[in-house]
């Protein structure tokens, strides 16, 4: 499967791509417009334009869908975090907005640093067309540069028209599929490769390693990706919602619980989350599984890494985090050990700069990071592209959410690459390990119809 970058990219140079008009002026309209649904809009339009991102927080009643590329900048090699901040920079100051509500520039990072080996890293990309929902708020932002202005009427008129034709969409297809109709293999033998990592935390030479694994299903029909997306939506209302599309005909997509960073009025909110066990079958089940999780000298230990280096980080930074006491997250099929932490920013301290000190955090990666890295590449004989990294946007104002690729699946018409990890620390049992994995697949086992 390809990497998810847009199609049109130019190479200017051998470092980045970009699609850009140099200096010239970027005009963002926006205009207030009446309440619709996100997916049956996206399910009409990516015929037409098949880059898209989509991203929903049900709890908090938030949404947006881009499609279309205004601008867009791709980097292969360099430092990726300092490069897409100078091209948001740069973005932003050719921007003039015109109405209430600011445009966004859309990030997607894959896991590892760009190389020959890896996928391509950043994508950045600003969009001709976004839809914002805040609190049953709905606002159109069409992006154009001045050069193109005279268009804006008609990208205007191509939208309502679009709009009107979604509204005639009834439902979505909920197809349920036979174990008969497709076929997968894994990329990893999980079990030897657990045992592998605990050695080596045996021998003190680590402490903790992230491993994922691949399923790779083929079935006899294409998926449908809106559909997909509405199945997470309904079974996942607890999860950040999520969608990176191209022309490829491929999509990254998920439920994850995890947010790297959420910026609001200088206000960073993060998580660490670390360390589960399975939802019980009624509240009483639920409670003691949840205090086993608690009193699991093994799962705090996982978690306290987690929690401890993303506080660490943010001291480095000239932070001064503060931690909410430990909690539990239920999620649909899983509970999760969940530390809150946040800080208030000075203007000084950009998102992507954070996103550079934290990603990836021991929850994706491991510890040493370093060394956990090594072994990932070492056991794992995949490219995990965008899985575990972050995803996200940063609007007008400096205002984001990045989350973390997990709980994903990248489609591609009838292939599917579904992605789960474990943490491994001492005391872990692989067949243990391979049971969390098998438990968090059935998030999007589900979603497809299986």
């Amino acid at each position: 499967m390809t990497s998810i970058v847009p199609s049109q990219a130019k190479t200017q140079e051998n470092s980045s791509r970009s699609l850009s008009t140099g200096n010239s002026t970027i005009f963002s309209f926006s205009e207030k417009i009446e309440s619709i649904d996100l997916l049956k809009f996206l399910k009409r339009v990516s015929q037409y334009y098949p880059l898209h991102f989509y991203w929903e927080n049900q709890q908090q009643q938030e949404s947006i869908l881009a499609y279309g590329v205004a601008e867009y900048f791709l980097l292969d090699q360099g430092d990726r975090f300092y490069e897409s901040q100078k091209f948001l920079d740069a973005c932003f100051q050719r921007i003039v907005p015109l109405g209430k509500c600011f445009p966004h520039l859309f990030f997607s990072f894959t896991f590892f640093e760009p190389t020959q080996q890896f996928q391509p890293s950043p994508t950045v990309f600003l969009p001709i067309y976004e839809i914002v929902c805040n609190q049953d708020t709905y606002y159109l932002i069409i992006n154009v540069t001045k050069d193109k202005q005279d268009s804006l009427s008609m990208l205007r008129q191509q939208f309502f028209d679009h709009l009107a034709e979604s509204l005639t969409f009834e439902s979505f297809d909920y197809p349920v599929r036979s174990p008969s109709d497709l076929s997968f293999n894994t990329s990893i033998d999980f079990i030897t490769a657990v045992e592998s990592v605990l050695r080596s935390i045996d021998e003190q030479k680590i402490s903790k390693v992230v491993l994922a694994h691949a399923l790779d299903i083929y079935a006899k029909s294409n998926f449908n990706i809106v559909d997909i997306l509405e199945q997470l939506r309904l079974q996942h209302r607890d999860c950040h919602i999520f969608s990176f599309g191209n022309s490829h005909d491929e999509a990254f997509l998920g439920a994850t619980p995890e947010r790297l960073i959420s910026i609001r009025n200088r206000l960073l909110l993060t998580d660490a989350l670390a360390g589960s066990i399975p939802r019980g079958n009624n509240t009483q089940q639920d409670y003691l599984l949840a205090q086993q999780l608690l009193n699991s000298e093994k799962e705090i230990r996982e978690h306290q890494a987690v929690s401890n280096f993303i506080y660490e980080s943010l001291q480095q930074l000239g932070l001064q985090p503060q931690c909410s006491k430990l909690q539990i997250l239920r999620l649909s099929n899983i509970q999760h050990l969940w530390t809150s932490i946040y800080a208030h920013l000075p203007t000084s301290i950009k998102a992507l700069e954070i996103l550079q000190k934290l990603h990836p955090t021991p929850a994706v990666a491991g510890v040493p990071t370093n060394v956990a890295c090594e072994r990932i590449r070492e056991h794992e004989k995949f490219d995990r592209g965008l899985y575990g990294a972050p995803l996200g946007w940063i609007d007008y104002q400096g205002n984001c959410e990045f989350i973390v690729g997990i709980r994903s699946a990248l489609i591609q018409r009838n292939h599917a690459r579904l992605y789960a990890g474990a943490g491994i620390v001492a005391g872990s049992d692989p067949y243990k390990e391979l049971a969390e994995i098998e438990l968090k697949f059935q998030v999007l086992l589900k979603a497809l119809g299986y």
